[in-house]
């Protein structure tokens, strides 16, 4: 990409593009760009041709990736090109509603006769009337009683003008509540997005990887245990218990074989199924999960459920005050004043706006928060337990060696672990294909079905041989493999520092593959930044071996290790932990995190560990920087505080007009002018950032 520097301050860069650029390859440009670990932020202006980026790191690194970003060349996924369209399009509807709002008003106050104005307002306020009688005859007595009540008082007075402005006010206000919780609803759906890269094609042969746009209907696919459905179909074989929690809210997996019908977004927690795909990859999907968020009360935090019972309670007594203040003074204005200012409107508006905001500033940072009630969780935590590998180490752990104890070499090893590994993408079985790779292994498909056991390994059959590969204690307790006689001492030389990946042939050692799970650099730093923060019980929990958990703690820094547990007991000391009065986070990436996952108050995820993890937690953090997780609490908690001010702002002012009218220092059009402009400024306030982005070095 070509380009000259227009302006620049330290960490920030404004560029004009010499070349000339249409809208989808700025939005190609603005995915690329914010998927780059060095950019904090990208925004982009087609109408100028320029762009902007604040870095971290160099300025010369800046420059160096701008000049190799292109969008003939940029690699974006479907997915989050549909999300930043999808973004635009409503921005633009929503700038144009506000805009013939505005222009609406003015035009009919200079260009239309008075008599007409006072028609065209009164067909407005019909609006407000009949929506507060049908909440009357309902027997509710909610914040549209109170603004019809102020409106119809206002025409009755043949106040029109205070009428008008209330009206437009409010209507104002609805259009951008409506416009952030649409744009938090559409960032969080295509974040949630379905994203599954390739899939298993069945053939007249043996199964072929291919990218999933390359599937459609009435193709076959085979998906196994821990993996998700990518696609609506139907069962041809197989039989298998699936999570469907996702879509229809069921609570326990259900099974299904032969001629049942699966949904995409759907996971496979036991079993494998043969899939005919009935419905390929397309908006079908998106529009579920628009249509999921929407409906589900997940979404609602306890904060802004008590803001809108809050602000219906308050209603009765907007009213018994109008009516006091008139007993004791006979002022109608003085009465007016308490009916046109109420402390509902401000609560209903701010709060949900607050809470959405956050959700779309968490999205921006490469967070996925499946509802505000988690945020809220996340800031009165205390306790956070993280699985080690894949979320403390890196997601990518490598293979240092492969031990040998039988007669077939390393490398034959090697290609029999991989075969068996690729159907289940775990950070340690991707290890174990990518080093079959690396060394130019190939593994064609020679054994017979593979059954994956969660937490303990996978079991297969090749040339009449079983196969098994995992834990210790699955190769060797739950499997009875023995070490072959004579090899005892050579299993007791392997290095403790490494993870062990057992691989057993005919119920004998046949290897130990050594995987280095090497530390995440900022791991140390993040324990250290989230005990600054308030967490003062930091667990790591792994099926990991003693030796390598007491290794990775020590560096971490955490308070407290468990080596070797199993899913059931993840999730056990968690349900521990809350019956003490803790509220618990849980962090991990593999299907044997799911329990814990599930059992935490707030589970959260990383973005490229297991389907079944992503589809199960609350909150989905980027891979690439475990920050995420101080960025998340720093987040949760300027939103509480935000919330806290919000409160006493509503008050203050709310009630600072009352005193104002009651005492006669103010005629109800003013009142009623200040009240609605507090309430929409604050609304407005509550849309700003809560955070600086977090520097992503450490």
């Amino acid at each position: 990409m070509r380009f000259k520097i227009l302006h620049e301050i330290r960490g920030r860069l404004r560029v004009y593009i010499l070349d000339r650029y249409s809208q989808p390859d700025f939005d190609k440009l603005f995915c690329a760009l914010n998927a780059e670990r060095q950019i904090r932020r990208c925004k982009v202006y087609p109408a100028t041709n320029d762009l902007m980026i604040e870095y971290s790191g160099s300025k010369e690194a800046a420059l160096m990736l701008l000049c190799q970003t292109a969008p003939d060349t940029a690699v974006v996924p479907e997915h989050a090109l549909t999300s930043v369209t999808a973004a635009r399009e409503l921005q633009r509807e929503y700038t144009a509603k506000l805009a013939r709002k505005v222009a609406g008003r003015y035009f009919r106050r200079f260009f239309i006769p008075r008599y007409l104005r006072i028609a065209i307002l009164a067909a407005k306020a019909a609006r407000h009337i009949w929506k507060a009688l049908k909440c009357l005859s309902a027997g509710r007595l909610e914040v549209s009683v109170l603004d019809a009540t102020a409106i119809t008082v206002s025409i009755v007075r043949r106040d029109f003008k205070t009428a008008g402005s209330v009206m437009f006010l409010l209507e104002v206000g609805e259009i951008l509540e409506d416009w952030t919780h649409k744009k938090s609803i559409s960032d969080l759906a295509g974040s949630m997005s379905l994203n599954v890269g390739r899939v298993w094609l069945k053939t007249e042969g043996q199964p072929v990887l291919v990218k999933s746009s390359e599937i459609t209907a009435g193709d076959e696919i085979i998906v196994n245990a821990g993996s998700m459905i990518p696609f609506d179909g139907t069962v041809s074989s197989g039989e298998a218990m699936v999570n469907q929690s996702t879509l229809t809210g069921e609570g326990v997996p259900v099974r299904r074989c032969g001629g049942a019908t699966v949904y995409a977004g759907t996971v496979i927690e036991e079993g494998e199924l043969t899939v005919r795909v009935t419905q390929n990859e397309g908006s079908t999907r998106y529009d579920k999960i628009v249509s999921m968020i929407e409906e589900t009360e997940k979404l609602k935090s306890n904060v802004e459920s008590k803001a809108e019972h809050l602000a219906d309670r308050l209603v009765p007594f907007t009213f018994l005050g109008t009516v006091l203040v008139w007993l004791l003074t006979r002022n109608t204005a003085k009465a007016l004043s308490v009916l046109m200012v109420d402390f509902s409107c401000a609560l209903k508006l701010a709060m949900p706006v607050t809470v959405l905001s956050a959700i779309r500033e968490a999205n921006a940072c490469g967070i996925t928060v499946k509802g505000g009630k988690f945020l809220e969780k996340i800031a009165a935590a205390n306790t956070i337990v993280f699985d080690k590998t894949g979320t403390l180490t890196k997601a990518d752990p490598t293979v240092h060696s492969v031990v040998s104890f039988c007669e077939k070499t390393p490398d034959e090893l090697l290609r029999t672990a991989a075969c068996l590994e690729e159907h289940f993408p775990h950070s340690i079985a991707n290890a174990v294909v990518r080093a079959a790779a690396e060394k130019g292994l190939t593994h064609d498909e020679i054994h017979t079905s593979v059954e994956y056991v969660v937490a303990h390994g996978v079991k297969s059959t090749i040339d009449g041989a079983e196969v098994l590969i995992g834990s210790y204690h699955f190769i060797f307790e739950d499997m009875g493999s023995a070490v072959p006689p004579g090899t005892e001492k050579k299993l007791l030389a392997i290095s403790s520092e490494f993870s062990r990946l057992y691989l057993s042939i005919d119920g004998w050692l046949a290897a130990v593959i050594c995987i280095e799970d090497p530390l995440r650099e900022e791991a140390p730093a993040v324990i250290s930044q989230l005990k600054e923060l308030g967490f003062d019980n930091i667990v790591m929990m792994t099926g990991d071996s003693k030796h390598t958990a007491k290794a990775i703690a020590e560096r971490v820094g955490v308070d407290r290790f468990y080596a070797e547990v199993l899913p059931e007991e993840k999730a056990r000391f968690i349900l521990d932990e809350k019956a003490k009065g803790n509220t618990v986070v849980m962090i991990g990436d593999g299907v044997n995190d799911s329990p814990a996952l599930s059992s935490a108050d707030v589970g959260i995820a990383i973005s490229n560990g297991a389907a079944i993890a992503r589809e199960i937690a609350d909150i989905t953090v980027s891979e690439n920087d475990l920050g995420s997780i101080v960025t998340l609490r720093k987040l949760s908690t300027a939103m509480m505080r935000r919330i806290g001010r919000n409160y006493r702002a509503i008050l203050s002012v709310n009630s600072g007009l009352i005193a104002l009218g009651v005492g006669g220092l103010a005629q109800p059009t003013a009142t009623a002018m200040l009240h609605n402009a507090s309430t929409l400024g604050i609304g407005l306030l509550s849309t700003k950032k809560l955070i600086q982005p977090l520097n992503k070095q450490y």
